[in-house]
């Protein structure tokens, strides 16, 4: 005999009744994880971020994929970097192609700006070409600011011309400049002359500043007085003023005369002040008197009222 659909649905509907009823079978909201959840996802993090700790035997099979494809894309930023960390066996070849684009693009521009990483047989012959003429343009500059790394032997014949021209006129400052670095044997006949001007002028202002440098041979007569004039001029302005440099044996009576007036005047002022640099030794009387006045008289406005 069939049995009837209603009376199995009916069954179906009891059973499912009593489970739902059962306490044991009632869902439980909230409830806390379990305790291996935590190090579980650790373990995740660790193996998605490619740290010592994964332990690959504890993922499952979509953890495994995830990791995987998280692995193959860090890889391949590894290679695009050009990190030595890349494993090119793991690309595919799409990849590969693309790994060796930015390989070469990355070694074109080391070479474009002088790397000593550059790896110039890599390059194609368009680009090797392209190379050599800057190369050739960063030496041709080089040898025209006179630099050490200069090779000479690379310039093409109006190079050389024009770089033998900008070493005879950079010979040519440093002579007029005084610098040590100056070739005289380069100069020509007219260029010796204006050097020789230039350094008679030069000479003659270093005498005038007082500076060591200074030769004394090499000037004129006119030269040689009008450089005693002024030495005199600033041994009297330094002995008027006290100064160390000051030659009191290189001056004229009347200007001796006048540093010993300065002299005492400053004394007197200094006594007067209660200054170091006093000598009383060197007072006369009436000075005397004029820094006894000028010390009872400061004495007198701090002393209080009434005393």
């Amino acid at each position: 005999m069939p049995v009837r659909p209603t009376l199995v649905f009916g069954l179906l509907g009891l059973v499912m009744g009593v489970l739902g009823a059962s306490p044991q079978f009632k869902s439980k909201p909230n409830s806390p994880s379990k305790p291996g959840t935590a190090l579980r996802d650790s373990n995740v993090q660790n193996c998605l971020h490619g740290l010592s700790g994964c332990d690959v035997s504890a993922l499952s099979p979509d953890e495994i994929k995830q990791v995987s494809q998280v692995s193959k894309k860090r890889n391949l930023d590894s290679c695009m970097e050009g990190s030595t960390l890349c494993d090119p066996t793991r690309l595919t070849t799409g990849e590969a192609n693309a790994v060796q684009v930015a390989r070469y693009r990355r070694n074109l521009t080391k070479c474009d700006t002088g790397s000593p990483t550059c790896e110039p047989l890599l390059l194609t012959p368009k680009d090797a070409e392209a190379l050599r003429k800057t190369v050739d343009q960063r030496n041709y500059d080089k040898c025209l600011e006179g630099s050490a790394s200069c090779d000479p032997t690379r310039l093409t014949p109006l190079q050389s011309k024009a770089v033998q021209t900008a070493s005879l006129r950079r010979n040519l400052d440093h002579c007029n400049e005084g610098s040590p670095s100056c070739d005289p044997l380069r100069l020509t006949p007219a260029e010796a002359s204006m050097v020789k001007v230039a350094a008679a002028r030069r000479n003659l202002e270093h005498c005038q500043d007082g500076l060591f440098s200074c030769d004394p041979t090499l000037l004129t007569a006119a030269e040689a007085k009008a450089v005693r004039a002024t030495f005199e001029r600033r041994n009297q302005a330094a002995c008027r003023d006290g100064l160390a440099n000051c030659q009191p044996l290189e001056l004229q009576e009347n200007e001796l005369n006048e540093t010993r007036s300065s002299f005492r005047n400053r004394n007197v002022e200094s006594c007067k002040r209660g200054l170091p640099a006093c000598d009383p030794s060197l007072l006369t009387g009436p000075e005397m008197a004029s820094v006894t006045a000028a010390f009872q008289q400061r004495r007198s406005r701090v002393r209080p009222p009434g005393q």
